[in-house]
């Protein structure tokens, strides 16, 4: 049993990419979706669904996060909720976690295929979508992957040997556009471009953004808001008056762990 979870970034569309061309089974496609993506990754995903229904590979299952009551909770709602920015701001990778990998986890302890695994004492193959650059991401997960009795999970892009340039040349072969980074609108992580491109291109994303972190700011403690050290608000100000010195705005180097590749 092969399952792969879908970023819907490039790493990952590279890697369903290379899994078909290698002749290497896959059994489920799963898509956490946060209700937060990039606007790019919503309309990506359709195209990718389409290239997969063409090459004979399954469809896109998504999958969310729901509360004890079952009902739907978005990481967007969950922030203003609790007057709190995504975890990843504080330094955590919960956001992720939460959204992203419990929701796949918690769909397959409930798929008969993988049910009929486990059954057997047997654990299913997970494939992660890291590339020959993010060598130090697998060495950090190969403690936990030891441990886990229920998935074995491979790293097909390391194997490979692709790296982030292989991933998009692999991408464009296919005639299928880049699907962008994969993160939330919202994501502690962007960068200050990123932060630009949001404000100029989709307004409404970035007002939902500013909403995020004015709900948290009367709670912050140890960050000042979704730039960690500062607030998108601010940059943005500074950015218009071009007065946003870069050393004002210091960029973090902590992709989350939803990060798909840019």
């Amino acid at each position: 049993m092969n399952i792969v979870g879908y970023g819907g970034g490039t790493n990952s569309t590279a890697m369903l990419i290379g899994l078909y061309h290698r002749g290497i089974p896959v059994d489920l496609i799963l898509f956490s979706d946060t209700g937060g993506e990039q606007p790019h990754t919503y309309e990506f995903l359709p195209i990718m669904s389409k290239w997969l229904s063409e090459h004979g590979m399954p469809e896109i299952t998504k999958v969310e996060y729901t509360d004890k009551n079952g009902d739907r909770l978005t990481l967007e709602n969950e922030c203003l909720r609790s007057g709190t920015l995504p975890a990843i701001a504080y330094g955590y990778k919960k956001c992720s976690l939460k959204h992203k990998v419990g929701p796949q986890d918690k769909f397959c302890n409930h798929h008969q295929p993988c049910l009929d695994v486990w059954a057997k004492g047997e654990r299913v193959t997970k494939f992660i979508g890291f590339d020959a650059g993010e060598e130090h991401r697998r060495d950090h997960a190969i403690v936990y992957d030891i441990v886990d009795k229920k998935y074995r999970k491979e790293y097909p892009l390391i194997d490979w040997g692709w790296y982030r340039e292989d991933c998009i040349i692999a991408i464009e072969q296919e005639g299928l556009p880049l699907p962008g980074k994969s993160s939330c609108f919202f994501c502690p992580s962007m960068k200050r471009h990123e932060i630009r491109t949001l404000y100029h291109q989709h307004r409404e994303f970035y007002n939902r953004a500013i909403a995020i972190e004015n709900a948290a700011l009367p709670n912050l403690i140890t960050v000042r808001g979704l730039g960690r050290d500062w607030s998108w608000q601010d940059f943005v100000e500074a950015d218009k008056n071009q007065t946003a010195m870069c050393w004002m705005f210091p960029e973090h180097d902590m992709p989350c762990g939803c990060y798909d590749g840019d």
